[in-house]
């Protein structure tokens, strides 16, 4: 796993707004959970959230159990200040996604906008279904989210694995029960073009 020493470095000497993954609004995330149909008292954790302003959509569309996991404690102290009183509403863990001490079968929602792909060493990959395994409920949904083919080759100075939805479903194993898988061209706030492929799987029961 990347130092956590170059994701703090990343959010003291950048604006959250400038990062190449800002969204403003996280639509195609925000859409696949409300698509997913859960209700306001799901348990839905933002893997790798920081700074993501999805949290902020999520809070005002109404869900309260909410949980954001970064391994920078900088990215998520913007995301609390930005929300200010609601940061409250808001479940806030720094930590490693491979070795948190995640509750056992409680998520409903597991959701990951651009982490997975900086896992490029296998072990790391497994130690991370492995989370996931262990701490998505049975018929839980899980949401991953990473560079497609022809996506950058690395990001904030790091490698990143790229994947098309077979070879990112098949990291998780034919267990998990694909519903779906979309595209988006995101487009940085410097203006370049950078194409994600989404997964979105059930985790069997």
């Amino acid at each position: 796993m990347q130092s956590k020493t170059h994701w703090e470095k990343i959010y003291t000497t950048k604006s959250s707004t400038d990062v190449s993954w800002y969204q403003p609004h996280a639509a195609l995330s925000l859409d696949l959970i409300q698509r997913i149909g859960v209700g306001p008292a799901a348990a839905i954790i933002d893997v790798g959230g920081g700074a993501s302003t999805l949290i902020d959509d999520l809070v005002a569309h109404g869900y309260r159990n909410l949980f954001v996991l970064d391994l920078s404690g900088e990215a998520l102290a913007v995301a609390r200040r930005r929300l200010e009183q609601k940061s409250g509403l808001v479940q806030w863990i720094e930590a490693d996604v491979t070795s948190a001490p995640l509750p056992e079968r409680f998520f409903d929602v597991w959701h990951d906008r651009a982490v997975f792909h900086f896992l490029t060493g296998e072990a790391d990959r497994r130690a991370y279904v492995a989370q996931v395994v262990r701490a998505v409920k049975p018929g839980g949904h899980v949401i991953v989210a990473t560079f497609a083919p022809d996506g950058p080759t690395e990001c904030s100075g790091l490698p990143v694995v790229q994947y098309d939805p077979d070879s990112l479903h098949g990291e998780f194993g034919p267990a998990f029960e694909l519903v779906e898988h979309n595209e988006e061209m995101h487009v940085t706030p410097a203006g370049r073009v950078q194409h994600f492929i989404y997964c979105h799987c059930v985790k069997p029961h």
